[in-house]
């Protein structure tokens, strides 16, 4: 048994099952690949994929185990490499973010955290709030920034940094704008231009009889104060992403019944918590003055992650139910083999 087996064994599952792509990830052969799998599945004496003709077809029931396992041991293995990058100041952080997370709150800390990390690469990773979970929860980014409707779980954990608000933006000659703050039902009857991966539909208009016109969803909130600049209609977008100076010419009115948000960094548990990623996350709780207070509760989580209390700060052992719960299991296994 050998790390390339593990590797390929979890490259097949999050390839779908399809070991061609496995292998253009991986920058190998195919025949490679299945070799490598057909050989750990003799050691172990079970079958960890079920077939058709060569194809793979299913994982099966033991075969989530060693998925599971194998996740586990290909994280600790890069965590073990990131020790080194990490004591020299260097290699790469990515972060995954919504477009407004990552201009609005991102953007500062990174520049922070540049002086403080010259030779330090940060990748930024777009996405929903969902997919930048996702991101952090299956490891192909350190960290999330995302917003308090991911929970804690068995995998992740979130440490909640900055609240922010909906504001609805209008220009200097709209007749709310001499308002110095607005109800939903204000606006209810106008166009709305509106970032919905921040604020979706449902949750901005809670009364049921408010049948609100969208007449534009957005990606980001600089495209929502364009289109309401060019008269489209009233925008909605986080408060941390209108600065007066600015955005000239346009007024943001606090939406007096609306639910405040709270910004959250989502990473695994058993991350290792380089001095990076602590430091960035420290930035983050500490980019708004308001939330000043909130930065010893961040720092006290992550030394809780990276504490004598935890298995090891390189490890904390995921139940096998972190694998992916689609993969279907398939028919009673082999009879287990002699070892080769």
């Amino acid at each position: 048994m050998n790390l390339h087996q593990l590797r390929f064994v979890r490259e097949a599952v999050r390839q779908n099952l399809n070991l061609t792509a496995a292998a253009k990830s991986l920058y190998t052969s195919q025949p490679g690949i299945s070799k490598a799998i057909l050989e750990l599945e003799d050691e172990l004496g079970i079958e960890i994929f079920a077939r058709h003709g060569k194809r793979l077809r299913t994982v099966t029931a033991q075969g989530k185990l060693v998925v599971a396992a194998a996740e586990r041991i290909m994280h600790e293995v890069e965590a073990l490499k990131r020790v080194r990058l990490d004591h020299a100041s260097q290699g790469e952080l990515i972060v995954a973010t919504t477009h407004t997370l990552a201009r609005y709150w991102l953007a500062q800390a990174i520049a922070q955290l540049h002086a403080r990390f010259p030779k330090m690469t940060i990748s930024v990773m777009p996405g929903t709030p969902a997919q930048t979970a996702e991101m952090a929860r299956n490891g192909s980014a350190d960290l999330a920034l995302t917003t308090d409707e991911t929970p804690d779980d068995d995998v992740l954990t979130t440490i909640a940094c900055v609240r922010f608000s909906p504001v609805a933006i209008v220009t200097a000659t709209h007749p709310l704008a001499r308002q110095t703050s607005v109800r939903f039902a204000d606006i209810s009857h106008d166009a709305l231009v509106v970032e919905d991966d921040i604020f979706g539909q449902g949750e901005m208009f809670p009364p049921a009889k408010l049948k609100p016109e969208v007449a534009v969803r957005a990606c980001d909130a600089e495209t929502v104060k364009t289109c309401v600049a060019l008269g489209i209609g009233v925008g909605i977008v986080a408060d941390l992403a209108f600065h007066p100076q600015r955005d000239r010419g346009l007024r943001a009115l606090p939406i007096v019944d609306a639910q405040t948000r709270t910004a959250c960094v989502a990473l695994r548990r058993d991350a290792f918590a380089r001095r990076s990623m602590q430091a960035l996350v420290e930035l983050l709780a500490a980019t708004q003055s308001k939330e000043q207070s909130s930065v010893p509760h961040v720092t006290e989580r992550i030394e809780q992650m990276t504490g004598t209390g935890n298995v090891t700060p390189l490890r904390r052992p995921l139940p096998a139910s972190s694998t992916p719960s689609s993969m279907p299991c398939a028919a009673p296994e082999r009879t287990p083999q002699p070892l080769r």
